[in-house]
């Protein structure tokens, strides 16, 4: 029998993988029940667009019945890459399925273990919908760090959840292990894919083997903003749907120039837990009047 640890979910073995290696895997973590308000979120974007283009004559059908993982894929199906990245490669909408997802209390458990219980909400947090034939699609080998080189938040956990399954075919994740202790590489600005990603160099990579992330719907897994990784292309007829979360402690940086962050729990003060309506009005804490 495995020890939890006191004020968060993961094991002792599971702290010290993570410790050592960078990242953890947390199989199975949400239920598609816990995932719904986020699939909602992302289907009422999904609909934003499809109003969008339907009013400015790019498609002829809104395609309101096809599922989740195939609708956005097919309403650009006929349309092109600068069509689909109009939108963005990521979006960042405050609409309150992403909120509680953010607050869900599975992956703040599994966040404390790691930097105890008082948890800021970073507000470097995207939704992603990789469609086929798309470059952007493809996100180079990278360091999160990299998009906020000046901050002094440490650690900076990214928790990245699939809401479909990922293989890959439709572009998992690719982690370095163990590269989590390296300084911040110097990065450069790819020009492939027309939305600028920072990327790094084959030469920088170093000799660590690379480990190949498939995952089930609602799986998480969890690495520290200095371990390189990357994606591949989706190669499928669907949407490959995911989310990248971020925490840190509260004593960090708030990041204020990337957006609003909010203080998803704290053990000293429960009452300044943001709630959805600060949230949504860009409150990092909850303030009785």
């Amino acid at each position: 029998m495995t020890n939890v640890i006191t004020g968060g979910s993961l094991t002792k073995e599971q702290i010290e993988f993570y410790n050592v290696e960078g990242y953890i895997v947390l199989p199975n973590l949400l239920t598609d029940e816990e995932l719904m308000p986020a699939r909602e979120a992302m289907n009422r974007k999904v609909s934003m667009i499809a109003d969008e283009l339907l009013q400015n004559g790019l498609i002829e059908h809104k395609l309101e019945h096809r599922p989740f993982r195939y609708r956005l894929a097919e309403l650009f199906q006929h349309l092109s890459a600068d069509d689909f990245l109009k939108y963005g490669r990521s979006w960042r909408d405050r609409i309150p399925g992403y909120f509680r997802l953010m607050s869900n209390p599975r992956i703040l458990d599994a966040v404390e273990s790691l930097i105890g219980g008082e948890v800021f909400s970073n507000p470097v947090y995207n939704v992603r919908p990789k469609i086929p034939r798309v470059a952007a699609g493809a996100v180079p080998w990278h360091q999160d760090k990299s998009y906020w080189p000046d901050a002094n938040s440490n650690p900076v956990i990214t928790v990245w959840i699939p809401l479909v399954d990922v293989n890959k075919l439709n572009g998992c994740l690719h982690i370095k292990p163990r590269t989590h202790k390296k300084r911040l590489l110097k990065w450069h600005q790819e020009t492939e894919t027309g939305t600028g990603y920072t990327s790094l160099k084959e030469s920088q990579l170093g000799k660590t083997e690379t480990v190949v992330l498939p995952m089930t719907a609602g799986s998480a897994v969890l690495f520290n903003d200095r371990c390189l990784h990357m994606s591949t292309p989706n190669l499928s007829d669907e949407v490959r749907w995911s989310v990248d979360l971020r925490y840190q402690p509260v004593d960090q940086d708030p990041m204020t120039a990337h957006g609003a962050g909010f203080l998803a729990r704290s053990r000293k003060h429960p009452e300044r837990v943001a709630t959805l309506e600060d949230w949504l009005a860009e409150r990092p804490e909850h303030r009785e009047e």
